[in-house]
């Protein structure tokens, strides 16, 4: 089992490139960024983990320039969106900055991808929260399309384009994993239909721990005919616990690290990177 780092990156937290090599010294598989456009000051939609909305939320760097530096600094290191909201941004420009990004980064990036939460923020980019469940499998299906064929064009109830040429296309074929993020079941649901992997986080309102869904998970594949990797989001240093997930057939576990400096995050990884080696 693989152990990835995630990290809101801000004007005041570690640099991205720095965080990257950092990880990739210590033997961890990959680095992850999350998304938000912006905040609105409205509150329809209560933050899923509870309490207030961390500060980070509102100050966090587009994960496309913070993974483009993630990728430049490193090697080895994979590269992937936690999430990438795509249900508040064009599908067509969204398909060239993966396609870019896995170009630049030699086909390392994972496209991290999930609805979104924050009815009020959705509202601000034209989305309409009861339908945006409909509107990320289009695009999505729409992307493939623009990374998969020489003349892609696509027709939905949201998403149209008469046939064009788009490029660059992926290094990885047909296209960069896509991780769909969501909880169980339908979470998984969107990812056997539409995903190639499914991203969950550990904790959610509906159960303490993800982990004890996969059993259930394994069936739903089943009855599906499909079998997608499961990386875990929300990783706590306990070697019981990770040796559990591995044990279940996890992909990989993410560890959200908070967002500061490296006095504060290079002691975080190097806890968990007595840990990688173990899992192995």
């Amino acid at each position: 089992m693989k152990i990835g780092v995630a990290m809101f990156c801000t004007d005041y937290s570690m640099a991205p490139g720095e965080i990257a090599r950092a990880a990739e010294e210590r033997g961890f598989d990959s680095f992850w960024a999350p998304e938000h456009s912006h905040i609105p000051l409205s509150r329809k939609s209560p933050f899923p983990s509870g309490g207030e909305l961390p500060k980070p939320y509102y100050d966090v760097m587009d994960p496309f320039v913070v993974l483009t530096a993630a990728a430049a600094a490193t090697k080895t290191l994979l590269v992937g969106t936690g999430v990438c909201l795509v249900v508040q941004r064009d599908p067509i420009q969204t398909a060239k900055l993966v396609a870019s990004i896995d170009q630049v980064s030699g086909g390392r990036f994972l496209f991290g991808v999930g609805d979104g939460w924050n009815a009020d923020e959705m509202a601000n980019h034209g989305t309409a929260f009861e339908t945006r469940h409909k509107l990320a499998r289009e695009r999505i299906e729409a992307m493939k399309a623009i990374w998969s064929k020489p003349k892609p064009e696509y027709r939905g109830e949201f998403v149209n384009f008469d046939a064009m040429m788009a490029w660059p296309k992926p290094v990885r074929k047909p296209w960069p994993p896509i991780y769909v993020g969501g909880a169980m079941p339908y979470g998984l649901r969107r990812a056997l239909r539409y995903g190639d992997a499914w991203l969950p986080h550990r904790s959610r309102p509906a159960y303490p721990d993800v982990a004890e869904k996969i059993p259930e998970a394994r069936r739903l594949m089943e009855e599906a005919g499909r079998d997608v990797p499961i990386t875990i989001w929300g990783g706590r240093p306990e070697l019981a616990l990770l040796e559990r997930d591995k044990g279940l057939g996890v992909e990989r576990v993410i560890v959200s690290l908070p967002a500061d400096g490296a006095d504060t995050i290079l002691p975080l990884l190097d806890t968990w990177a007595e840990l990688v080696p173990k899992l192995m």
